[in-house]
């Protein structure tokens, strides 16, 4: 996902700045609202902008190994 296009992309339920989660070498997984402490997924290079597709930051990710 390029950028230039994250930073026009906002928060669906508070239009905040959102952070793009990323690991080096890896694709975009997810862009984060800091503010809500909500994660929204990017699946084949579409971000899922749905607060029925957003995980909160406190739940561990689907990927993310369990200790």
């Amino acid at each position: 996902m390029d950028h230039r296009l994250i930073d026009l992309l906002v928060c669906p339920l508070c239009k905040g700045p959102l952070k793009a989660e990323r690991t080096p070498g890896e694709p975009l997984r997810e862009l984060v609202c800091p503010a809500d402490r909500m994660a929204f997924p990017v699946r084949d290079g579409i971000a899922l902008m749905l607060e029925s597709e957003a995980r909160p930051l406190d739940t561990p990710s689907a990927s993310a190994p369990l200790e």
